[in-house]
Parts: C-alpha cells; structure tokens; sequence
C-alpha cells in the first residue's frame, strides 16, 4: 500500500492579522478602529469611497461609492450581492433594495457577487458587508434596513457632490433613474459627478454628527414591489454562468474520493496500485474522518481520494481502488430497525418540552379522543449540483472557490486542516445549484482542502450524484404520536403531540442533551396557546446516519403531523376542517402570540388565518371540497373520486397556506389536478422571485410527499441516484398551479422555505376526502394503490 495521508494539525488560535491578499478589503477607518458600530462602519467606507465595494473589471473606469454601488462611465450601475445565491432569488431582491433607494434605473443595472467579507482585525471578527450566508429564510428581513439605507447614502453623497458643482443646495436638486436635475432644469447622470461623490467625507447632520439619508416611503417605490426578472437569467439559459463546477482555475487536479459505507466507520486496507496505474492519475490520498462519537466540525467520513489530471482518469483511478472497509457503529443498522425503536420509544416517557394545564385530566373527562400515528423518512437535499469544491493552498495563502451556503465557516475549515489563519483565506462565492440546507455544511470544502494539503497540488474535488446521496446530511427521519381530547361540543380541550426522531443537532460541537429536542419541535407551534391543556414531548431516536437541515427542517415534518391530524379531529367530530382551523386561529387582527423560536419573536393567527381563508375562497371550499358521490348501488367501480384537502402552516416568520385537489382512480391511480398556494410574506420585495419561490416549494414538496425516502440496509445508504431517489415527473405534477400573494405592510421576510411545509398534509386531507383512505406514512409512493386494492380485495 502507498498513498499519503491527509491529516489536520492541531487547532489554531484566531489571527486578527490582516494579509496583504485581504488588506485591500479593509477602509483605513476600520483598519485604525478599536471598536466600531455598525453604522461607524458604513460611514468609514463612505469616507474611503468604497474600499471594499466591488472590485472593478480590468476596462472598468467606474466609481465606487460606499459598499455595494459601482457607477460606470456610461452610467450602469453595478450592485454587490453579499449573499450566496442557491436559488431563492438574493441576487435579484437585495440589489433590488438598494437601486430603490439610489434611485436608479433598474434596466441599468448589473449585479456582481461580492467575496466573503470578515473584519480579522476585530475582536470578535466582524461582518465587512453585513452577514454572508443563505439559511432560514433571513436574507431579505437581515438586508431590509441596512440595504435601503447603502441606497439612500450613496444617494445622498452624488446630490451633494452635484450640488457642489452647481453651487446649491442639495434639498433642491431631484434624481430618477440615474439622473439628477436642477430646479432650473440642468441635468447630470451619475456617472457625471460619480467620482467627486466617492471622494466625499461621510454625511453629517447640522448638529455636525454623523447622520443617515432619509429613506423613501413605500408610495414612492420604483422598483421594490413590481414584478423583476432574474438578473441573471440570460447567462443561466446560456451557460455562460459559473457554477461552483465551472470553477476549475488553470493548473488544477481533479479529486474524487471513495467513502466508507459505513458513518462512524473506517479503512483496514488500502490497495492503490491498480488505481495509480491509470493514466492520468498522479497521487492518491487518504482522508481521515472523525472518530466516533466525536463532533463533526470539518469533514463527515474517512475516505479515499484519487487525485488526477481530468475527471474520467479520476473516477477511473477510483473503480480500481481495493479498499477493506471496517463498518463501525453503523454496521447493521435498517430502516426497519430504525422504526421499531421509534414505536418502542413512543411507549415509553419521553422528554416533556412544553406542558400546559392538565392533560391527563382533560382526557379522562373527554367525550371523545382521537389518536393517530404519523411517520416521516429520512431525506436527501439532493441538489441538483451536487457539492465541490476548489482549493489552491500557497504557502501561507489559501484559495477557496464554492458554492456555499455558509461562507463563513470556509476560513476555518481550512484552518483546521493547515493551520493557515483565516485572514488569509480568500473565498469566492459562485451561484450554487440549489442548496435546500446541504451548503450548509462544508464538509466538501474540508476534504477537498485536505487532499489539497497532502497531495501538494491545486485540487478541484468532485462529488457524483451517487456520492451526494450516499454522504448527506440527512433530513431527520421521525414518528409523531397525536392524541386530541374533545368535549360533548367538539371543542379540543386537549393536545398531546409525542415525537420519536433523531435530533438534527447530531454530533455538533458543545450540544447539550436536553436541548436535542429544539430543531425537532418548535414548542410555540400552532396549535400552543390555543389549546387549553397542551403536552409536547420528544423521544430521541439513534443513528449514525448524519442529520442537518432541509428545507423548513422541522415544520415539514411536524406541519404533516398536525395538519393531517385538524383533518382528522374535524372528520371525527362532524366538523368542517376549515371552520375547525379557523376558529382555532380566531379573528383578531393585531393579535400577536410570543414566537421564542426561529421566525418570531411573534405568531399572528389572523395573517394564517387570512392565507387559509384566501385558497379556500379560491377554491370554493366547502363545495369543492368532495365531488358528489352517487349511492353504492348506482355508483360505478371505475368512476374516478375527486376529493380537496388544505393545511396552513407559519414558517419562519411567514404564512402559508396551500389547498390540493386530487382525482383518485379506482386502482389507486393519482392526478393532482390544481394546486392553489397563498403567501404572507410581508411586504413584497420582488412578486415574481416570491411566486416562483411558492411554485419551486410546491414542488418539491410534492416530490417529496410522494416520492423520496433515504432508507437503511445494513448501516448503508440504499439510494443511489434519481432512478430511486426521483424528482417530480411531469406525470404527478400538478395540471395547475397558482400562487396567490397577500399585499402587507410588514417587513419582508425571505419566503424560500414557506412554500414546502403544508403541501403534504394537504395531498393527504385530498386524498382522505377523495377516497376515504387516510395517508399517514410519507412518502406515499405505492400505498394508495396498495391500500385501495386490500380494501376492495
């Protein structure tokens, strides 16, 4: 056996050093600043003209000004975009907010992804352009205010530089789209007096403070609120965008690994000379994972990796790999196994995380009680490009090009590995295909820094659809117990709601036991506080399987749960399922129930309470919501059923609601004929991003729903591409999908999650309402048919 080992040195200490790679990203105010608010901090970039604004293209005479705005010679405007774009739409919405402000012409714009941005000088290090990262749903609400105001002073600085040059006063000069105008009717475009406002000192109020521009008001708006395409979508339909697999920089290796099997296991033999024999193959390294039980903070498995000159020489020096495997902790863990320890588990005292009133004595004074179980699979995100990485280690310099949801996390991953600090990391962002959670964590980045530091070399790692499936972070598998006490009204007087699964906090650094239970049940859910005696209670599952977040992580799970159930306790108690939620919910506007978890710090029942009403309206509910069924005698076996279901659910701090309408043929064949979507999502940033966001969601919870379950053999993942892990065929989508938009004057909230939590209990009450049979394990797949055939059998 010959290979080299790729190993991490012991963990470094921060440096708050700044490298001359970086030192240009840093204004001369910050670099002298002890301490600085965050204010202090766009007013020293506005003093310094915008040192760490974009940097400009080699023909580019264009001014910069302040953080994020570059203005051309021939007056486009060119926008920075801090956030990784996965997908959701930032690259559009956030300059979107800052071109209002500056008031630009939005046509003129172009936007260009800005690098990650950290102050190292500070203590702790600080955000350079506000925070960089692309989960739950919070770009947009982070960027509302401090966006708007980039816009507004940069603004504010080319009416002062203009008025400078005409000799008046700044309040009597006008902009609109890029142009400025004085009240005897001379005009400037920016690009004409651009330079003069970068070279300003930062704005000041009469009192001689520092001071911010006044912002618009909403009637005044442009652009925010009206319909924006994709900036982008030329170069996406045209390939000439770059995608992290497009980021292969002259002179670099290619890497793909082999990886155990087994999570927790390891390697007992390597043979690498078949695979050395390739030609094109140059080394061949291994990885050394965590050991188990210890906290994953880097890369996720041991591993193998073949390092060559092209990727086919790559995965042909993988396949001639001979490779001993030892299992581990994982060997003989199923699927199956892994359900009955969940129903064992649901028998027996769990880890009680809410307890309001008496449940107890509310059941047994109950007139009537309802049970059901549910049960959710473990997923993959299954992006559709999948995970690399590119690394270029130089000396005491590091390069790291991806697609990342958390580009923050990049400079330590790579200081673990080498031991190079983290103010000599540069990372560069590209648009990701899809994230859903998994770039989340950059497992990928770590290992191909790794191969990078043993093998000498430049590395491109490449993941395969195979390897993304079968080394994820999984979406939390679980089994959900329901039981609602009723009074002789049918009112619920008690809720109790056991959850069996394994926490997404598996194996993160300093997690405490008793907190596991968090990303698995969010305590103030509906329907707390609207249930006088309420139990929520969580039992922890085991896995090796690795767990992280998915898109809306727990609401997709616990929505189905809860939502699937309302339907139950209303057909149980001769109620309407609508009229059921909206009782709950209630009425009152300004109503705001506190919401300690992500999305809050409050729940509004009536804006869910208004997305529910609006697709029920739109659907005609309650005389959709069954097709007239003639008597048994008279009806024909081969009749199709129609059947409507709705669910609403808030996400993240935004309202959701969706109602499905199925036909169900009488060998369980499937048609989702329409699907309506309604959305609170605060006040609109970009109605076409939020409509295509709602669709894309809709979507992909209806694969999900229908289709996709990572299961377990022999402590192996059983998935290995889309032909047993598939995306939604053009066969099960919907014949019609429509998004309604509730106009708010909230703040926006980032809507790339809401879409996806409600579609599957909504498939289920459909379906139960079409046919009588209730769904309660995901994904459905077979079981209708299944279920349909025992039944007339």
């Amino acid at each position: 056996m010959k290979h080299t080992a790729a190993t991490a040195p012991a963990k470094s200490p921060a440096a708050h050093a700044v490298s001359p790679a970086t030192a240009h990203l840093l204004p001369a105010a910050v670099a002298r600043a002890s301490a600085i608010t965050r204010r202090g901090f766009v007013q020293a970039a506005l003093a310094t003209g915008g040192a760490l604004c974009l940097r400009p293209a080699a023909a580019s005479t264009g001014a910069r000004i302040g953080l994020f705005v570059r203005i051309e010679a021939d007056n486009r405007v060119v926008i920075g975009c801090r956030q990784p774009e996965i997908g959701q739409g930032v690259r559009t919405a956030l300059p979107m907010l800052i071109a209002e402000e500056l008031d630009a012409r939005w046509a003129d714009v172009r936007v260009e992804q800005l690098p990650l941005g950290v102050d190292f000088l500070a203590n702790p290090p600080r955000w350079l352009y506000g925070e960089q990262g692309a989960g739950g749903s919070t770009s947009i609400s982070e960027a509302w205010a401090d966006h708007r105001q980039f816009g507004a002073d940069a603004r504010a600085l080319l009416l002062a530089a203009a008025a400078a040059r005409w000799g008046t006063e700044a309040q009597a000069l006008r902009t609109r789209e890029g142009v400025i105008t004085h009240p005897d009717g001379r005009t400037l475009r920016y690009a004409d007096i651009a330079g003069q406002a970068a070279a300003l000192p930062p704005l000041r109020g009469a009192d001689g403070k520092p001071a911010q521009a006044a912002l618009k008001l909403p009637r005044e708006y442009r652009i925010v609120g009206r319909p924006q395409k994709v900036v982008d979508a030329l170069d996406i339909v045209t390939g000439r965008t770059r995608y992290g697999l497009d980021s292969r920089e002259a002179g670099a290796f290619v890497a793909v690994m082999a990886r155990c099997p087994w999570f927790e296991g390891g390697i007992e033999s390597v043979d690498d000379a078949a695979a050395r024999a390739v030609p094109g193959v140059v080394d061949v390294v291994v990885v050394v994972g965590p050991k188990a039980g210890e906290p994953i903070t880097d890369n996720i498995v041991t591993g193998v990796a073949v390092v060559a000159r092209n990727t086919w020489a790559a995965l042909q020096g993988r396949a001639a790999l001979q490779v001993r495997w030892h299992p581990g902790a994982g060997a003989g863990e199923s699927s199956a196994g892994f359900d009955v320890q969940c129903q064992r588990l649901l028998r027996a005292p769990g880890q009680v995380v809410r307890n309001d009133g008496d449940v107890d004595a509310a059941v047994r004074h109950a007139a009537r009680v309802v049970q059901a179980d549910y049960q959710v699979p473990f997923a993959a995100h299954a992006p559709m490009e999948p995970p690399n990485a590119y690394v270029h280690l130089q000396g005491d310099k590091a390069l790291v090009i991806a697609a990342t949801q958390s580009p923050g996390t990049v400079p330590r991953r790579v200081l673990t590995a080498t031991g190079i600090t983290r103010d000599k990391v540069e990372v560069q962002m590209t648009r990701a295909g899809g994230g859903f959670g998994r770039r989340l964590t950059n497992d990928y980045v770590a290992e191909a820094t790794l191969i990078a530091k043993a093998s000498g070399r430049p590395i491109h790692l490449m993941w395969t659809r195979e390897d993304d499936l079968t080394c994820d972070f999984y979406r939390p598998a679980g089994h959900h117990r329901l039981r609602a006490a009723l009074d002789a009204q049918g009112r619920v007087t008690a809720w109790h709601h056991k959850l069996a699964s394994a926490t997404k906090h598996h194996r993160r650094p300093g997690q405490k036991p008793e907190e596991d239970y968090q990303p698995e049940m969010y305590v103030d859910d509906f329907p707390a506080r609207r249930v006088p005696n309420l139990r929520l209670e969580w039992c922890a599952a085991q896995t090796t399987l690795p767990r992280g977040s998915w898109r809306a992580p727990a609401h997709w799970a616990n929505a189905f749960a809860v939502q699937s159930f309302i339907d139950e306790v209303a057909h149980a108690s001769a109620q309407d399922a609508l009229a059921l939620r909206l009782a709950w919910l209630g009425a009152v506007a300004e109503e705001k129930l506190p919401y300690a978890q992500h999305g809050g710090p409050h729940f509004e029942p009536a804006r869910l309470a208004q997305v529910l009403t609006r697709v029920a309206e739109a659907v005609q509910w309650p005389a959709a919501r069954a097709a007239p069924r003639a008597p048994r005698t008279q009806r024909s076996a081969s009749a199709p059923r129609r059947g409507l279901g709705l669910a609403c659910h808030f996400t993240f701090g935004g309202y959701a609601a969706h109602a499905v309408q199925v036909q169900v043929g009488p060998r369980g064949e499937l048609t989702v004929e329409r699907i309506v979507c309604a959305v609170d999502c605060g006040r609109i940033v970009n109605p076409l991003g939020v409509e295509a966001q709602m669709q894309g969601g809709t979507l992909d919870g209806l694969a999900a729903a229908l289709l996709q379950e990572i299961t377990i053999d022999d402590g192996r993942i059983v998935q290995r591409g889309f032909g047993d892990y598939p995306l939604l065929p053009l066969a099960l989508a919907p014949r019609r999908l429509e998004v309604l938009q509730v106009a708010s004057e909230r703040e926006p909230v980032g809507c790339g999650e809401m879409g996806i939590a409600t579609v599957a209990p909504a498939l289920a009450n459909a379906i139960f309402n079409a046919c009588g049979l209730r769904l309660r394990r995901l994904p459905i797949k077979d079981q209708l048919r299944e279920m349909l055939s025992s039944r007339t059998g």
